[in-house]
């Protein structure tokens, strides 16, 4: 019965404060988090404990598929050294730093490192709900980078945790291989989970069973890589990110329109449940401390925090401007950005589920029995970072963005133009051949070359009467799909536009195929 409260608290915390934040404009992470807490005041929630597997292993792996078949792979290749030095090296900058502070102020270093791996990653979810203002190409830097170093300090919590339960020493060079096998490991198997899911798409022929392999997808790959002690989070992100190239070759419209309307109801609701969730630990997290004072811990969290936040700043305002030094190529210079328009990233720094989820991995005894010390007050700082993270940067983060003054994308506008520019060129190309295969007269022939030469996307609500031009249509907007994966393919494109126009292909294909299923 207390499960079956938890999830009616939790639905309608979710939809009331979603309704909150649009009519008043507050931030909505903040005012869930803010619910969770008050319903963690109250007595049947006083015991609540937040599981870390169901954060982990339930959570995790849903909201990174979504969000990597979200991305832009060009975008990502395009930036990708940028990605890789904030999933890795900011990892581990923000885990020394922490663990110095922490250290400082009376911690050992085994339990600081730990809970420096613990407050090392940014929030997805967090980061994705109050950054959308951004251009893609910063946009899907802090996307991925949020999608990727949640796989490096996993790894490095891995590492310090058996290092506190005294299971092994630390080894710098350990720790290294340990990476590179955890981030291979895990590339490999979500690689292969895609591909090997390919020709099942192609086989299935029912929307609804598209839409069950789309839900298992992410737990296909997560699950192997979990059992041979890689990466998971790696493997869903790859298997993600594979599946958005591949994707619109294999998946219908009609099974993807239903896809995607199921994922972006559940990813929100599952983003917004953990911000509820966070909340409601948040009180069982102040009364589990004992280990130190109230005041104590408070002060300690508000260090930390000041390192978190600082560690963040002090790497985007000095490792960019070591690698401007280091590559003086042209093509590097184009894409530098202003002092100003560095700050978002550097603001973007807000923590979540994943970091008290990973504090509440770390293990209350030994496998010899001796209490982990100061584990409780890991979780309590965790918990208040998380806090001040939401309350100090996401609410700033769109005025940060609006200081940035970030130019319009016009390279967006442009490609969407060349996208739709080039359909119609292949369909007009193509449409005496196909009217001819299904016997279309000449003059619905005539009228649909004058549409194309007047429009540039297919408008869902035309009607004709004729099935050979029903057909026709259905095969023109064939060649118009083929024409945009060709232009992704080559770069001319990326994904994002790429499923801007392919959102209209869709829907007109479904218009017409419902037409056609009904005669």
């Amino acid at each position: 019965m207390e499960s079956l409260e938890l999830i009616v608290v939790v639905a309608v915390g979710v939809l009331a404060m979603g309704w909150l934040s649009r009519r008043t404009g507050l931030s909505e992470p903040l005012l869930l988090l803010g619910a969770g807490c008050l319903v963690g005041l109250t007595p049947p929630f006083a015991s609540f404990a937040l599981s870390p597997d169901v954060v982990l292993f339930l959570f995790l792996p849903a909201l990174l598929y979504w969000e990597a078949l979200t991305s832009s792979v060009r975008e990502i290749r395009n930036n990708f050294r940028s990605i890789a030095l904030q999933s890795t090296g900011l990892v581990v900058a923000t885990a020394v730093a922490v663990a110095a502070v922490a250290h400082a102020l009376g911690y050992s270093w085994p339990i600081a490192f730990v809970l420096g791996a613990v407050l090392a990653p940014t929030d997805a979810g967090a980061v994705a709900a109050v950054a959308k203002a951004m251009p893609r190409r910063i946009l899907t830097m802090l996307r991925t980078e949020s999608l990727l170093n949640d796989g490096t300090a996993l790894v490095l919590l891995a590492v310090t945790i058996e290092v506190v339960t005294d299971e092994q020493p630390f080894s710098w060079s350990g720790t290294a291989v340990a990476f590179v096998e955890s981030y291979a490991g895990g590339i490999l198997i979500g690689a292969a989970v895609a591909l090997l899911l390919i020709p099942v798409r192609r086989r299935l022929a029912e929307p609804l069973l598209h839409s069950v392999l789309s839900v298992a997808t992410p737990f296909l790959a997560f699950l192997p890589a979990e059992l041979l002690h890689v990466s998971g989070v790696l493997a869903v992100v790859t298997c993600g990110l594979v599946t958005t190239r591949l994707g619109p070759r294999v998946i219908g419209s009609d099974a993807r329109i239903q896809a995607i309307a199921f994922w972006e109801v559940a990813s929100y609701l599952l983003d917004s449940a953990l911000f509820i969730l966070v909340g409601i630990q948040l009180p069982a997290a102040v009364r589990a401390l004992t280990s130190i004072s109230l005041v104590q811990a408070t002060l300690a969290a508000a260090a930390v925090s000041v390192a978190v936040i600082g560690t963040r700043l002090l790497w985007f305002y000095s490792v960019p401007y070591l690698v401007r030094f280091l590559d003086r190529r042209s093509q590097q210079r184009d894409r530098r950005i202003t002092a100003p328009q560095r700050l978002p990233l550097a603001w973007a720094g807000m923590r979540g589920a994943i970091s008290l989820a990973a504090a509440l991995t770390v293990p209350a005894v030994t496998p010899e029995g001796h209490v982990v010390e100061q584990r409780d007050a890991v979780v309590f700082i965790t918990t208040v970072v998380i806090v001040v993270t939401l309350a100090l940067l996401g609410p700033t983060l769109p005025a940060v963005v609006r200081r940035a003054r970030f130019p319009e994308d016009e390279d967006k506008t442009a490609e969407l133009t060349l996208a739709r520019g080039r359909m119609s060129s292949a369909a007009l190309r193509a449409l005496p051949e196909l009217a001819q295969r299904f016997g279309v007269p000449e003059a619905d022939t005539v009228r649909m070359a004058q549409d194309f030469e007047g429009r540039t996307a297919p408008v869902p609500g035309s009607t004709r009467r004729r099935e050979s031009v029903r057909r026709l249509e259905l095969a023109l907007l064939q060649v118009k799909r083929d024409t945009l994966i060709g232009l992704r393919d080559a770069g001319s494109i990326d994904d994002i536009v790429l499923r801007a126009i392919q959102e209209v292909l869709d829907a007109e294909e479904v218009r017409l195929m419902s037409w056609v299923r009904r005669t």
